[in-house]
């Protein structure tokens, strides 16, 4: 039987034992072995996020921590905001089979004129993005335009009333007779979708 690994990274802002993180990371355990890690500045406790360097350091040694125990025959790197994103940047380094961004912090603190598009545009990796339609980082037009731009496969799921971290408001779920539940459920599917129909690569 194949094993199928998830290296699924935190946002900025709350650390993986955040009830969020271990949600999803419940979720995706369906689809692979999940495996949650913690960047520097979160367990020594600071607010600030790390250089950059050290950010792609720390998930990169997470990655290798992960396959060394598993031996998986596939490998994703799954983020929310800023650890998708540290995800792309490490795929530049560790080649894996498949990246997922769940809020991918397109805009800078949501400033229009500061994009994160360099790694995107120098991925080979396949990546889907997961975005909600509120996500003041992320407009969707302006990602589009990315996407036409980028070599790499690239695929998006959007939640419709999504925030950043892709919850949807109650009075807009009671009107289409919704739970956030459905919603999720929903975006594990589109998750499992682009996983199965990934080659697994040879090496």
């Amino acid at each position: 039987m194949s094993q199928r690994l998830i290296v699924f990274a935190p946002g900025a802002g709350a650390p993986s034992s955040h009830p969020w993180m271990q949600n999803w990371k419940q979720r995706l355990s369906e689809i692979g072995v999940v495996e949650t890690f913690d960047y520097d500045y979160m367990r020594a406790g600071r607010k600030r996020p790390d250089p950059l360097p050290q950010l792609i350091a720390a998930h990169r040694k997470a990655l290798q921590a992960a396959r060394e125990k598993y031996q998986p025959d596939s490998t994703f790197l799954i983020g929310k905001s800023m650890g998708g994103r540290i995800g792309c940047h490490v795929s530049l380094e560790d080649k894996v089979d498949g990246l997922v961004c769940l809020g991918y912090p397109l805009c800078a603190m949501g400033d229009r004129t500061k994009l994160r598009d360099e790694v995107l545009r120098a991925l080979t990796t396949p990546i889907l993005f997961v975005q909600g339609t509120r996500d003041a980082l992320c407009p969707l037009g302006i990602l589009e335009q990315v996407r036409v731009e980028m070599k790499a496969p690239n695929f998006l799921h959007v939640v419709e009333g999504g925030d950043h971290s892709l919850r949807v408001p109650r009075r807009q779920l009671h009107g289409t007779s919704k739970t956030q539940e459905d919603i999720d459920h929903k975006i594990l599917e589109a998750i499992t979708g682009f996983v199965d129909q990934l080659p697994i690569s040879a090496d």
